[in-house]
């Protein structure tokens, strides 16, 4: 489980193919990786990937199966920037939202706005997470946690990036045509769920038009 708040981005230094599978390295700054121990999780872009080697300042991940169909993996090569968080620990503060790492699919940015400290991004999300994001409600941009400003009609959503989340995230250097991994909100994603569930139960009520 994490929170959404980067703590920082780490650099792709090699991307190694194997059978339906890729190793992924990634070197990190300052101390980052401390008290990381092998077979722990890291958020990378939003993902949650297990750390199958670990050293000072690198650490490799596999990437195998519906995580490769189902966010940016794929399109890593060495250079990438990629946003890093550690999971929480029982007890911490969390100052975003809950976020499981579970990736749902991918977005694709359609729209940026910059003018002075205002920063807008226009992305287009999965349709299952666009029904169940409210305005002013969260949602995870490659592992980011962000408001949601806008519900647009095409299927996407506007987010604002503050300098601060655009500076140490890699947000801030998105252009149109980029993707990004997105996370519904786990709330929704619940409630979501459980509405269908028992609407499918109970079936349409006498005179009202099914869901």
């Amino acid at each position: 489980m994490f929170t959404g708040i980067v703590e920082t981005t780490g650099e792709v230094t090699e991307v190694e193919e194997a059978d339906a599978l890729r190793r992924i390295r990634v070197r990190v700054p300052g101390s980052f990786l401390e008290g990381v121990a092998l077979g722990a999780s890291i958020s990378v872009d939003g993902a949650c990937l297990t750390a199958v080697e670990v050293a000072p300042t690198e650490f490799v991940a596999e990437v195998i199966g519906t995580t490769l169909s189902r966010t940016i993996a794929p399109t890593y090569r060495t250079g990438t920037r990629v946003n890093l968080e550690k999971s929480v620990k029982l007890g911490e503060r969390i100052d975003g939202h809950l976020v499981q790492g579970h990736i749902d699919g991918i977005g694709n940015v359609t729209k940026v706005k910059r003018d002075g400290s205002l920063h807008l991004i226009e992305v287009v999300v999965p349709l299952e997470v666009h029904r169940l994001t409210l305005t002013h409600g969260s949602i995870s941009l490659n592992g980011v946690s962000l408001t949601v400003n806008r519900l647009l009609a095409d299927g996407g959503v506007e987010v604002g990036i503050i300098p601060h989340t655009g500076s140490i995230t890699n947000l801030g250097k998105l252009e149109v045509g980029d993707v990004v991994n997105v996370e519904g909100d786990l709330i929704g994603k619940y409630v979501g769920t459980l509405l269908r569930t028992e609407l499918g139960r109970a079936g349409p009520r006498e005179g009202s038009e099914e869901l």
